[in-house]
């Protein structure tokens, strides 16, 4: 029996060897969210597959867009009280649990300053130090709940904004419906968020963080590249989307303390988490944090790892907590 078995058993491995090496890698693509998505997938390639995440991202759109009147969050920051969905309540007790481990350093309330920094709908900055002072007053985290399923403001004019967690949230949905397939093995990236479940054909998926650029139009590179397998990195930067007026650089990265949004030496923070609705956030609140209060976080938060690119004279440099990976050696 032993002579049997021992040669049935290195021509199974041998087999599950060969077709992990030769399944398919499939790509595809598109536009969504304001920005592009890439997506690998190991398998037989589906054309409903592409149809079935365009669907998924015109959901997660219709609900959290704040540049089309009919979203669900633009109806609110308008005075309707819609009820809400099962998402968008998920969503919303997501970032008020990122807000109280932050201490209101991410808060969705953000948008009334964001709106007058001009990264709003209408791309106009009209604000000065009164405006600010003022429109203070209708952000904090604590302003906003939920009853049964509508939403409760402290102030009628509280607007909310999901921008620095929804593209987290999509990549999240979107491996959750591959998984859902029968596409266990994927790398997803929405506008640089991004999940790695499985792996790729036997091996960890790539993944790399990108070089702060001088301009927003400037051409991308990355150089920290290391494996990742079933978790989510996102990155948050002021290089990208900013605004410039009088020769001096606004950054779309609100903060919710100081209402400001000047640029910072502090450039850009990738954070690793379980998945990438959690990465997201803890981004953007770090980028408000800087360095030595967000590195606090993550040494006491284990499912957290951070990468702090910043500026000092002229020169980019780096800091990663323990737990971020080392980058491959080239």
């Amino acid at each position: 029996m032993k002579k049997i078995f021992f040669p049935l058993f290195f021509l199974l491995t041998a087999l599950f060897l060969i077709s992990c090496n030769y399944s398919k890698k499939i790509k595809i693509g598109g536009r969504a969210l304001g920005t592009y998505y890439r997506i690998t997938y190991i398998g037989e390639e589906k054309a409903a597959i592409q149809c079935g995440v365009d669907s998924l991202l015109d959901q997660i759109n219709a609900q959290f867009s704040i540049f089309d009147p009919t979203t669900l969050v633009s109806r609110l920051n308008h005075g309707e009280n819609p009820e809400l969905s099962e998402q968008f309540q998920w969503l919303f007790e997501k970032s008020m649990e990122v807000s109280a481990h932050t201490n209101g350093a991410f808060d969705i309330t953000i948008e009334p300053l964001v709106e007058a920094w001009g990264f709003g709908k209408d791309r106009k900055m009209s604000l000065d130090s009164l405006v600010i002072d003022s429109l203070k007053q209708l952000v904090g985290y604590q302003r906003v709940h939920i009853e049964g399923k509508y939403l409760v403001k402290e102030n009628p004019a509280i607007k909310l904004n999901f921008n620095a967690i929804a593209k987290g949230y999509a990549v999240d949905k979107i491996a959750e419906y591959l998984f859902q397939m029968g596409y266990p093995n994927c790398l997803i990236d929405v506008g640089g968020e991004v999940v790695a479940r499985g792996s790729n054909r036997g091996k960890p998926w790539r993944v790399g963080v990108q070089v702060p650029t001088h301009h927003a139009d400037d051409p991308i590179e990355t150089n920290y590249v290391f494996t990742m397998q079933d978790k989510a990195i996102a990155t948050s930067g002021n290089y990208r989307n900013y605004i410039e007026q009088d020769g001096k650089r606004f950054t779309h990265i609100v903060s919710p303390f100081t209402g400001g949004a000047e640029v910072s030496s502090l450039l850009s923070v990738s954070v690793i988490a379980p998945d990438c609705t959690t990465a997201d956030a803890y981004a953007t609140a770090f980028m408000v944090l800087g360095i030595e209060k967000s590195m606090e976080i993550i040494k006491h938060d284990t499912t957290l790892a951070g990468y702090f690119i910043y500026d000092d004279n002229g020169v980019y440099k780096t800091v990663k907590s323990d737990r971020f990976p080392d980058p491959i050696q080239r």
